[in-house]
C-alpha cells in the first residue's frame, strides 16, 4: 500500500498537489503550521495509488510517497 507524507512545517498550502491527484485524496488542513499556512494532508490514504503526481507538482518537496 502506498503511503504519502507531507512536511507540514514547509508546505506552503498551495494547493498544486491537489489539483495534480487522480485519487482527490488531498486538502489543506484545518490546522495552521509555524509559518502561517494551512499544510496539505491526505484525508482517505488507503486510496492513495502511489502515483507520485503530488510530490511532481509540490515546489518546495514537502511530499514523499513510499509505495
Amino acid at each position: 500500500m502506498a503511503k504519502i507524507e507531507v512536511n507540514s512545517e514547509i508546505c506552503k498550502g498551495c494547493t498544486l498537489c491537489v489539483a495534480a491527484c487522480p485519487q482527490k485524496i488531498l486538502r489543506p488542513s484545518e490546522r495552521i503550521n509555524a509559518s502561517g499556512y494551512h499544510p496539505i494532508e491526505c484525508f482517505e490514504p488507503e486510496k492513495c495509488k502511489g502515483c507520485a503526481f503530488c510530490a511532481m507538482m509540490c515546489p518546495d518537496v514537502a511530499i514523499t510517497v513510499f509505495r
